[in-house]
């Protein structure tokens, strides 16, 4: 008998029993743990949780169980097929370095997610799209309308059954409203090792200040600036000979590598939002 994989994440009011709860559960569904991650924040007094389990039930039948449970606790949970993969949009400016990784990542059979639209205020991520079959809506931004092109992308994101967006080197800032509205589900990546050199040109910015290890962030847009919770980061040491060309070639192989990461986690349920933090169990 094939059994059904699931993944089960949730975050709750720190209190005793919360495993035992779980998997009480589990047991009187007849699933079968096959890995669990717990941690507890000492100074929210909040628990996480990532349980992979299988089973011989339907999703359908596990979440209306899970309800009353997840009641009591005061939980936030979700629940999906361990093999599910979650459809994402990606909105790209004229940078198309980690829109690129990501298109063959997924070709390559490496990132589990399903890309049926590309947004960008540019044409010049089309050609892309095109050769991975991939629609593309250009949509030009101008301070006269950029609410109404913000609108457009969000009956694009109903229109495609979206999950969550990623910002692949997008360079326009995202009003608070559609912050708002994609909470927890909107992904940058910005070419700094945060909370250092927000803005434009951090590469000009690092360069200025001589530093010796650049880096990349990747974290979930809120409407203040570059300052959501993080997702993934890295850094590469450089040199003081290194020009800002320079800097930002090396700086755009470390962004690609991060966006790819903090896409793997979040379409994998391993990231929980903690406050301005994460949870990520990797």
């Amino acid at each position: 008998m094939r059994l059904t994989e699931y993944l089960l994440v949730l975050s709750c009011p720190d209190r005793t029993g919360l495993i035992y709860a779980v998997t009480r559960w589990l047991l009187e569904n007849g699933c079968n743990v096959l890995h669990s991650d717990t941690y507890k924040d000492p100074f929210r007094e909040r628990f996480f949780m990532r349980v992979h389990f299988s089973g011989d039930v339907a999703p359908q039948k596990l979440r209306k169980s899970f309800g009353p449970v997840a009641g009591e606790l005061e939980m936030r949970w979700e629940l999906v097929r361990a093999d599910h993969r979650p459809r994402v949009l990606i909105m790209v400016s004229k940078h198309l370095h980690c829109l690129l990784d990501l298109l063959n990542r997924v070709r390559l059979g490496q990132l589990q997610i399903d890309i049926p639209l590309i947004v960008s205020n540019h044409p010049d991520a089309e050609w892309l799209a095109n050769a991975n079959n991939i629609d593309y809506l250009h949509l030009p931004v101008t301070p006269a309308g950029k609410a109404e092109q913000e609108q457009r992308v969000v009956q694009e994101i109903d229109k495609h059954d979206i999950d969550f967006v990623v910002l692949a080197r997008y360079m326009q800032i995202i009003s608070p409203t559609l912050c708002e509205r994609l909470s927890g589900r909107m992904i940058n990546i910005h070419h700094s090792f945060l909370p250092g050199f927000k803005g434009a040109k951090p590469y000009h910015q690092a360069y200025r200040r001589g530093v010796k290890l650049i880096g990349a962030t990747a974290h979930y847009v809120t409407a203040q600036l570059d300052d959501g919770p993080i997702i993934a980061q890295d850094v590469q040491p450089v040199g003081h000979r290194m020009t800002p060309d320079e800097l930002a070639a090396v700086g755009k192989d470390i962004e690609r590598v991060v966006l790819a990461r903090a896409v793997q986690y979040h379409a994998q349920k391993r990231v929980l939002i903690n406050g301005r933090r994460t949870v990520v169990f990797r």
